[in-house]
């Protein structure tokens, strides 16, 4: 039944915002979701009694209330897509397919990652070089993200929590300060981790708030 019901409250952000796109909308039902009860302890899984994970609940419970008024959202046009698209190595041929139309390509001159792709949660991919883990160097993954302000001025400070053993996260810059509606600013965010065993799976979360706003993403890092 998830299904029908955030189609139902996306139905009625776009009544509340139409000037908003299918991304912004998106994104504020995932950054306003919520992880834990009222009382501060995780949220379970139904069937086991175990403590949920993002692979199990995603970014979390809906939360209509503060969906109509995220404060910011992580946005997204054709040109992002087709970027993403690019990253996964698709031709010419495939991406005009999916666009209906010839005028995107991909640049000969640019990197393209999956990882920058303005969506509002983060996927850590470590690869394990020797499959058990052990003393193999550190490695850091990058990600990118755009923040774009739907709400009245605000400065946002960003706060993290890592649940992965050994994984450290550093955020450039820790603020952002937005002075207007439609004013976009981006940020870095390094996960850098020494290898762990072949399997491993570890979370955290990432949030920026202004004190009345909380703006939250999932974070997921596997081992592969």
């Amino acid at each position: 039944m998830s299904c029908p019901h955030v189609s139902g409250l996306a139905a009625l952000l776009r009544r509340a915002h139409p000037e908003w796109s299918p991304a912004a909308v998106r994104s504020a039902l995932m950054t306003t979701a919520y992880a834990t009860y009222s009382g501060g302890s995780p949220l379970l899984d139904a069937a086991t009694g175990a403590t949920a994970t993002p692979f199990d609940y995603g970014a979390g419970h809906v939360d209509p209330a503060r969906a109509v008024d995220p404060g910011l959202v992580y946005d997204l046009g054709t040109r992002e897509y087709v970027d993403f698209l690019c990253a996964l190595k698709y031709s010419s041929t495939m991406i005009a397919a999916v666009a209906r139309s010839r005028e995107y390509a991909c640049a000969d001159n640019k990197t393209y990652s999956v990882g920058n792709l303005n969506y509002p949660s983060f996927s850590v991919v470590y690869a394990t070089a020797n499959g058990d883990g052990g003393d193999s160097p550190a490695t850091t993954v990058t990600h990118t993200r755009a923040l774009t302000n739907v709400g009245g001025p605000g400065t946002y400070k960003v706060s993290t929590s890592v649940a992965a053993k050994g994984v450290a996260m550093d955020v450039e810059p820790t603020e952002l300060a937005f002075t207007s509606v439609g004013e976009k600013k981006r940020y870095t965010v390094r996960f850098t981790s020494k290898s762990q065993p072949s399997g491993t799976t570890g979370f955290g979360r990432l949030v920026w708030s202004d004190g009345k706003h909380n703006v939250a993403s999932p974070i997921a890092f596997t081992w592969t």
